[in-house]
């Protein structure tokens, strides 16, 4: 009987069950012409199953060298198992594991800026992709570099130890450029509006800080392609750790759990080679922008409205949440009836088809995402996803209460109470103004829209601030069942009273005629 494995290495691989599938291909093959920054679980369930792929395809150009910005552990977790990693896949149908083998390497940058430099500059890095949440970029709402931030001056003044990743880039860029290696393209995995943008401005906008000239090259040469990601991940627990190596026999001290679904669309304009990975299902286009707000319309949007919806009604997991048949009809007819309506045709997506993917994968009690973690980051996350398709729908003479729900229902919860009674820790980086806010204004929303900042001029329209306070005060008093209701009310008296106006104007009409016919 073969003793069990103790640790994940490299030297453990074949000692692994038969049924956890371990790389086939030889790691030590692998070039590292990839460097991602911002190394954690998405991009090991994401980015890195994709380049796993990629080499399991029989292409060993395309390894990855991780970096670290905030968190030292993954460094030791990784180093200590050789960069190998466990991705286990949740459905509803059962579970696979999978050991990733395409991180070659990791630097935690605080520890090693030099380490993290000489992989940036090394001639056959072709490609750095960043996960590094929108913060990460250091741009403002106006498109531009904040140029005042105190990280940014420390790398203006200390060019070799750099701390941000703007710093990081544009030296290894100016080493680059120096030594004749020409650029690497810069490829942003994150969820903003314009990923590619915020990246070309965060590049060029501290190249400008330091040199024009070099701003001028990297203008010239680099490339910040758009892209758009996505692939459901809930956080790793210690309990979930001891689940995998309990399930599978693999003693991975940082697995990571994910859905089956994943998807990467990616903008065509890379500047030193592009990696086939259209091979392994990546798709290459001309324009990620239609992509990108089906997803964040739908999928973030979506999230939101369940996050916010389920907490207050006491669920704790998206699955609880979607088993709750108020929630989960809040949720979809939102999307449904007032979302699906707004968005553009995409060449090769069929719109109800993508929702009914969202909605079985919030359902999949397999993965059993938290709604804490949905909930945070509000402030960001609702004026990028959710309040958009609101402003959209007014502005289009479009009936919208079950988008008007969902913002009612996070105003509600930023009071600091679900439905019961029960609190509800409210993480968010205006936490404190918002809270206050909205704890102020009880019922009434026009205190807590009035922090523009977030919610831009909506206080102005006033027959939307009404009908967000009937929506309140509908919650607070008699709960989201009686909101729901409330809102397919309202919903049906805009119908009767759009019939209303198309049958008067056809009298109207018939009217005229016949007026005319007289004076005939």
């Amino acid at each position: 009987m073969s003793k069990p494995v103790t640790c994940l290495s490299q030297a453990t691989l074949d000692l692994l069950p038969e049924h956890v599938a371990v790389p086939s291909y030889d790691r030590s093959s692998l070039v590292p012409s990839v460097v991602h920054i911002g190394v954690g679980g998405f991009h090991r369930a994401h980015q890195a199953v994709y380049f796993d792929d990629l080499a399991e395809c029989g292409d060993p150009g395309w390894g990855v060298v991780g970096v670290g910005l905030r968190r030292p552990q993954m460094g030791d977790v990784l180093k200590g198992q050789d960069g190998l990693f466990t991705v286990i896949e949740r459905s509803p149908d059962g579970e696979r594991a999978r050991v990733i083998g395409s991180l070659l390497d990791y630097h935690f940058a605080p520890d090693d800026p030099e380490a993290v430099l000489r992989a940036l500059a090394d001639p056959r890095t072709r490609l750095v992709t960043l996960t590094i949440t929108g913060g990460g970029y250091l741009v403002g709402e106006d498109g531009t570099l904040t140029a005042s931030d105190d990280d940014l001056q420390h790398d203006l003044d200390n060019p070799d130890r750099p701390r941000t990743t703007a710093g990081f880039l544009v030296e290894a860029l100016r080493r680059r450029r120096d030594a004749g290696a020409g650029p690497f393209t810069v490829l942003s995995c994150d969820n903003l509006p314009d990923s590619g943008a915020a990246a070309r401005a965060m590049v060029v906008g501290f190249a400008e800080l330091r040199d024009p000239e070099l701003a001028g090259w990297i203008c010239e040469h680099a490339s910040f392609p758009a892209s758009m990601v996505d692939r459901i991940t809930p956080e790793t627990s210690p309990e979930l750790r001891d689940e995998v190596e309990l399930a599978f026999g693999v003693p991975d001290r940082w697995p990571v759990v994910t859905e089956p679904f994943r998807q990467w669309v990616v903008e065509d304009d890379f500047c030193a080679g592009r990696p086939p990975l259209e091979q392994v299902g990546v798709e290459f286009v001309s324009d990620v922008a239609a992509y990108k707000l089906v997803k964040a319309r739908l999928l973030n949007g979506g999230h939101c409205a369940l996050g916010y919806l389920g907490a207050l009604r006491g669920h704790h997991t998206t699955d609880q949440a979607m088993a709750d048949p108020v929630v989960r009809e809040c949720v979809e007819r939102m999307l449904a009836d007032e979302v699906v309506p707004l968005l553009p045709d995409v060449p090769g997506l069929d719109l109800q088809a993508y929702l009914q993917t969202t909605l079985q994968r919030f359902a999949n009690p397999a993965i059993s995402d938290s709604l804490d973690r949905l909930c945070r980051r509000g402030s960001v996350k609702m004026p990028s996803y959710l309040l958009p398709s609101l402003r959209e729908a007014r502005a289009q003479g479009r009936q919208a209460p079950l988008l008007v729900l969902a913002v009612a229902g996070w105003l509600k919860y930023l009071r600091g109470a679900d439905l019961a009674g029960q609190p509800l820790e409210v993480q968010d980086p205006k936490a404190q103004n918002l809270v206050a806010l909205a704890q102020a204004g009880g019922d009434d929303p026009r205190r807590v829209l009035g922090a523009r900042s977030v919610f831009g001029d909506l206080v102005e329209d006033g027959a939307l601030v009404q009908e967000l306070g009937w929506a309140l005060r509908t919650l607070s008093r008699d709960g989201l069942g009686a909101a729901l209701r409330d809102a397919a009310l309202r919903d049906v008296a805009a119908v009767l009273r759009d019939a209303d106006a198309v049958l008067r104007d056809a009298v109207l009409q018939q009217a005229d005629a016949m007026v005319g016919e007289s004076a005939a």
